[in-house]
């Protein structure tokens, strides 16, 4: 089963950095947060990847392509070119790279891919975002239901404190928590490759009337999931990210090197 990774954003809200590359370029521990979501569907067997570029595409191609000599050491020899590596990546990866248009919507880039996808079902989520989510599970889920798309729900940390107030005293100030919060896509889908009929073109946003028609017919399931998730939406959710990655133990990292 194919994995496609939406990264053709411009990542307005995180602009301090992705005004230099594009957001799934943006780096956790040193890496970019694309590698680290890679690394992560790979642990679990999912190997091949389709990336829709948008915003500084090239950068996203350029990791790729030159992907052994930004990850090994190596010695050149200059008077010859001669390239020898010291340390190669050992990723079982094959990545499709799909440049689906600057200013598409998230449905068209998908549309635009349809043409890589030659299974019943393939995985979807967002260059942004890292989780716990069994995925395994998740695919067991889905093929279960039998539903056209699956999402994986997530209930997020309020970004703002909560006020208890009391015949018009504030009696508490705390944090909000996940309990406070609804449910929310957290990305991490499965999908029914039907689900290309859905999408109109271009300008069509994915989660708006392909999923808002999907569950009208009652044709998208929820995979609840109460463990790990963070998207990384500002500069603040990159540095919890670094934070997490510096403890050696961050939650997504489920792979030995």
């Amino acid at each position: 089963m194919k994995v496609v990774i939406l990264a053709g954003g411009f990542g307005t809200r995180i602009s301090e950095e992705s005004k230099f590359r594009p957001k799934p370029m943006i780096e956790i521990g040193g890496r970019p947060i694309l590698w680290h979501i890679m690394k992560y569907y790979s642990s679990f067997g999912f190997h091949e990847f389709i990336i829709c570029c948008g915003y500084k595409g090239e950068l996203i191609k350029d990791y790729f392509v030159n992907y052994q000599s930004y990850n090994s050491d190596f010695t050149i020899e200059l008077k010859n070119n001669m390239l020898t590596m010291h340390k190669i990546p050992n990723e079982d990866w094959k990545v499709t790279l799909v440049d689906t248009g600057l200013n598409t919507m998230t449905g068209g880039r998908i549309k635009r891919i349809e043409q890589f996808i030659d299974s019943d079902n393939f995985m979807l989520t967002y260059g942004d975002g890292l989780c716990d989510v069994d995925l395994n599970s998740l695919v067991d889920f889905h093929m279960r239901h039998g539903r056209m798309a699956t999402i994986t729900t997530v209930k997020p940390e309020g970004r703002f404190g909560i006020l208890d107030i009391q015949k018009e005293m504030i009696t508490d100030f705390r944090e909000k928590s996940s309990n406070d919060m609804g449910w929310i896509n957290g990305g991490f889908m499965v999908l029914n490759k039907t689900i290309f009929r859905y999408i109109q073109d271009d300008k069509t946003v994915f989660e708006r009337e392909p999923l808002e028609k999907a569950a009208y017919e009652h044709k998208l399931a929820a995979y609840k999931h109460n463990g790990f998730w963070r998207c990384m939406d500002t500069q603040r959710d990159k540095e919890i990210l670094e934070k997490m990655w510096e403890t050696g133990k961050p939650p997504w990292k489920n792979w030995n090197v």
